[in-house]
Formats: structure tokens, sequence, C-alpha cells
């Protein structure tokens, strides 16, 4: 079975159910699924959050009831033509990571950009990059803005560049596996119409450091949030 259906799951505080505007539910997606290939990839990343055979399970992530996913169907741009596949590729729902299914990007460092078409609230993006093997993104670094050319009024939400080769700052976060459960990041409710995600190459063996393939893959990206309504 290729996905599993979305599931929301109304929480109680309390034993009370919570009034329409604070009450919260369990998100979860459609997940493409499991690949079954081999996952033996020696590690000398001092930076990698976790090993491959324990990415098992969706995170548990709450968001406000009425979270649905803005990026569906939404235009994307590339910072360079693409080598396969094409933009819209990121935002049509095809998480199933084919190799006809995954936009590919040329090495160094790339972005994508989704236009929501509507300044929203964001609560939770979620990337699939290629994840068919063992791989390792680098400097995968997601901002938010309502400037489309991000050069004002910009806030990223995650940044695992900790060299600061992209000149965005120094992040903070951990390097991590691709896995088909893709990589949920907490936005945190940060407003904007514009969602740019970067990367520069990844790694497959991290023993030697060197790449797997110096090229940048998105197969599909989420934005879970809602739209905020225009002011009179």
């Amino acid at each position: 079975m290729k996905t599993l259906l979305a599931i929301f799951v109304l929480t109680l505080v309390g034993g009370l159910r919570l009034s329409a505007e604070e009450k919260m539910v369990l998100l979860k997606t459609a997940l493409p699924d499991p690949y079954f290939g081999s996952w033996i990839v020696p590690l000398s990343d001092t930076n990698l959050a976790t090993q491959p055979e324990n990415i098992r399970h969706w995170p548990e992530f709450y968001v406000p009831i009425g979270t649905t996913n803005l990026a569906l169907h939404k235009p994307v741009t590339a910072s360079c033509e693409a080598i396969t596949g094409r933009p819209e590729m990121v935002t049509d729902g095809d998480k199933s990571g084919d190799d006809d299914g995954c936009l590919e990007l040329a090495d160094g460092p790339q972005w994508v950009q989704i236009d929501l078409q509507a300044s929203a609230q964001i609560y939770a993006v979620v990337v699939w990059h290629f994840y068919q093997e063992p791989r390792v993104y680098r400097s995968v670094i997601v901002a938010v803005s309502n400037d489309s050319e991000f050069r004002q009024d910009v806030k990223i939400i995650f940044n695992n560049g900790t060299e600061n080769m992209l000149g965005l700052g120094k992040g903070s976060d951990r390097n991590y596996f691709e896995s088909f459960l893709g990589k949920l990041i907490d936005a945190k409710g940060v407003k904007g119409r514009y969602v740019r995600l970067y990367s520069r190459g990844n790694f497959g063996n991290l023993s030697s450091g060197k790449f797997a393939n110096k090229l940048n893959h998105y197969v599909e990206v989420e934005v879970f949030g809602k739209e905020l309504k225009a002011s009179k």
C-alpha cells in the first residue's frame, strides 16, 4: 500500500474538550513505502542526529485543528534549470521517490521555493529529499518570508549548515539521514507566503566524507499551516 491516510486525532486536556480556537490535533500525513535496502553506513559525522536503523516512526507533532498542507499543487521555482524532473513535482503529492518522480538540481548550493499564494501561519514543513539509499544532505536550510526575493523579512526555521557555506549564518540543527518518513521541521507558527529550501549536495559514505552524489534532490515538500485572513 503506497500511502497511509492522514489522520487527525483530537486531544483532551484535563478531561475537558478545548475551545475551537485552542483545539490541537495530532498531525499525520500520507507516507511512501519504507525503503528496505541496505542501511549499513559507517559513521564519522559528529553532527549526525541518528543512525538510519533508528528511523522507524513518524514523530508525534501537534498542530491547531484546521491545519492543512498549503503547499499541495502550489507553484514552485528553483535556483537553476532542472537536470531531471520538473519543479512542480515538489508539490504534486507524489512521494514515491521513483527516479522519474524526483526533481534533480545541479551541484553546489541550490534552492527550491514554494509560493503559497497567500500569507499563512506555518506550523510544520516536511521535506523528502532522495531517500532510497542512506544519504545525508548538507547545508539544509529552510526559510520563510513574505518577500519573494528573500532580501528582507527572512525567518530561518531550520539550519544544519554549521560551516555557513551558504552565507546565511551558522546553523545549530543536526544533520540527518533521509528516510521514507521525511524530515518534519517545527515552524513554530511563523508567518509568511514563500518557503525556500536550500541544500548543498549529499554524502553517502560518511566515514570517507565522499559525496554519494553532488547533486540536489527533492521528492516532495509539504507546508502545514493556515492561510491568514486579509485585514479589511
